[in-house]
């Protein structure tokens, strides 16, 4: 894919290093571009990759030397100068293409998963059903570990299955990932400061369907059942229907087709929203051949992860949980759904262009208060006037938690979910959970 081709990597982050490292590794002749490349970067990249030149500034007039723009996530398909580039016979790819081109010819398995929401939770249990089912495992993708860092770590050894989360990001550089299983578990709105709508972000999501995957379909979300690609193998599965696998909510008994699974109780994961994912996960590894009775005894001892709807502790029976992975409108809602009244909201950050009047129906009745924190709290409490929850400024994280805890009583809980992302007040959305969790150990 890359061979005999001068190659431009833009972007510097870990996925841009991990494309520089593969080309390095296989002798192809490139170049890295950072729009911001600091000095200590610059002298890093250098003592690391000496044989490739370092770009920065106008992306326009370096590309014109170049065959292929090799894109990272952080930026966009659709820059005028990148569209000029593709316009003028140029190709771009991201590092997920350039994986799945790798693995074409080899027996490795592709699982691969995107949504909105729940795909890291997701991508996590189904990594594990396949470790424990014993496969030779590879997780990686936008869960943590570049996927070409990845296959460097593994000097190129063959795989039992590649489990990937994919963002949209990600999908847009990839026209044909040819995964063997492969969902979109939900469509909500996020991102839409880089799409032009709802519709236009869905349809980059459906490119995670494109080559031979079975499809594994969320039947309560519209956009996913549009997804539905002709003589193709899919499977569904569904909160609210008797569809696949569903939950039936009569028995509280996770179903295949009418056929007990298991009951939801046996789920570790809180929130129903989580028993979706457990769905979803258990879809995909049976549609690569794993044994059901096996994955049925490994969901019940999966922990899930951390800042994910995940009990912080308890003070005087009210019970406080961080969802700071939280970062758009729809894992919030998921997350007040799923979880038992009454609830003290804490909410805010950067908002990233989404509407949140979503929210309004949800906290109606379930929630006492919404705190409102960052940059953004004026634009949601715009968005969820006179819905009948008190909207109570706060300065600080801290400050809404020693407010939020004032107001509830032995057990209520305490929420963290901030729909928004974490950048204006935290280093990102771990620091957010640390600042939460120290906030609630000083109470």
């Amino acid at each position: 894919m890359l061979h005999n081709k001068k190659v431009l990597v833009a972007g510097l982050g870990s996925t841009g290093v991990s494309v520089l490292a593969y080309c390095a590794h296989v002798g192809v002749q490139a170049a890295g571009y950072d729009a911001h490349l600091s000095d200590n970067q610059e002298a890093d990249l250098t003592k690391k990759f000496p044989q490739f030149p370092l770009f920065s500034g106008s992306l326009k007039t370096v590309l014109v030397d170049y065959d292929v723009l090799v894109l990272s996530p952080g930026m966009t398909r659709r820059q005028p100068e990148i569209r000029e580039f593709e316009e003028r016979g140029g190709k771009v790819i991201g590092d997920v293409a350039i994986l799945a081109d790798l693995l074409k010819n080899q027996s490795d398995k592709i699982i691969a998963i995107t949504g909105s929401n729940g795909k890291t939770t997701t991508t996590s249990l189904v990594g594990y059903l396949c470790e424990q089912s014993g496969l030779d495992t590879v997780v990686a993708g936008n869960i943590g570990m570049p996927v070409l860092e990845a296959w460097l770590v593994r000097g190129g050894k063959s795989a039992d299955v590649w489990v990937l989360e994919l963002s949209s990001f990600q999908l847009e550089t990839t026209d044909y990932l040819d995964a063997d299983a492969a969902t979109c578990l939900n469509i909500s709105e996020d991102h839409l400061d880089r799409y032009d709508d709802l519709l236009d972000y869905a349809r980059t999501k459906d490119m995670i369907f494109n080559g031979k995957a079975i499809q594994v379909l969320n039947a309560d979300d519209a956009f996913c059942c549009a997804m539905k690609r002709e003589n193709r193998p899919i499977h569904y599965f569904s909160l609210s229907q008797s569809i696949d696998y569903y939950l039936d909510s009569v028995s509280g008994s996770l179903k295949h087709q009418g056929a007990d699974l298991m009951p939801q109780t046996d789920i570790p994961l809180q929130g129903s929203h989580n028993v979706a994912n457990v769905l979803a996960a258990l879809a995909l590894c049976e549609s690569v051949g794993l044994a059901r009775a096996d994955l049925l005894k490994y969901i019940r001892v999966f922990k899930g992860l951390p800042h994910r709807v995940e009990k912080v502790g308890e003070k005087n029976g009210v019970i406080f949980i961080d969802d700071s992975k939280g970062t758009n409108v729809g894992a919030t809602v998921a997350a007040i759904v799923g979880l038992p009244e009454k609830i003290w909201l804490i909410a805010g950050g950067m908002g990233k262009g989404q509407d949140f009047t979503p929210l309004r129906g949800v906290l109606r009745g379930k929630v006492g208060a919404v705190f409102l924190i960052g940059v953004d709290a004026p634009k949601i409490a715009r968005d969820l006037d006179n819905c009948g929850v008190d909207l109570i400024f706060c300065d600080t994280l801290p400050e809404a938690v020693q407010r939020a805890y004032s107001q509830a009583k032995s057990g209520d809980i305490v929420l963290l979910s901030p729909a928004c992302a974490s950048f204006d007040m935290f280093k990102g959305y771990a620091h957010r959970s640390e600042v939460f969790v120290d906030a609630f150990n000083q109470l």
